[in-house]
């Protein structure tokens, strides 16, 4: 029983980090344009790429929540928290910014928890099938 809560926990709370990350996307105006051009380069920061890349990360997010179509919501959300781990790894090996960085005011001990969040979502793809406290699984049980 423990197995399943855990998978629950972490669904919820991936898919949480989704909707409210892209929450903030679509109601901060200009959060997201900030956010692309400072860790990613400038990729994505038009406002209508960031209008449409937030719309799904809400949509894909509330999908793992409820546990939904996790054949592709769960990848989805692994893509995007994969994806925006990536371009942070410097934070995850030097968390105090004494070896990676110009200076240690350049690095954010708040990213570090990204790796967990990227591993979360690579577990629930993995364990998808322990996971049956999930919607789409108590509907077929059902069905």
């Amino acid at each position: 029983m423990l197995g399943k809560i855990s998978l629950l926990i972490m669904r919820v709370g991936t898919g949480m980090l989704l909707v409210l990350w892209g929450s903030v996307r679509l109601f901060d105006d200009g959060m997201g344009t900030k956010l692309a051009e400072k860790y990613y380069g400038g990729v994505g920061a038009a406002s209508n790429i960031q209008l449409a890349f937030a719309s799904a990360e809400v949509v894909i997010g509330a999908l793992v929540v409820l546990g939904l179509f996790r054949r592709v919501s769960l990848v989805g959300a692994a893509i995007i928290l994969v994806g925006g781990a990536l371009p942070i790894w410097r934070h995850f090996l030097d968390p105090f910014g004494r070896y990676l960085f110009a200076s240690p005011e350049e690095a954010n001990l708040l990213f570090f928890p990204s790796i967990t969040v990227a591993g979360a979502a690579l577990a629930l793809i993995a364990f998808r099938e322990h996971d049956t406290l999930a919607l789409d699984n108590l509907v077929k049980r059902k069905g």
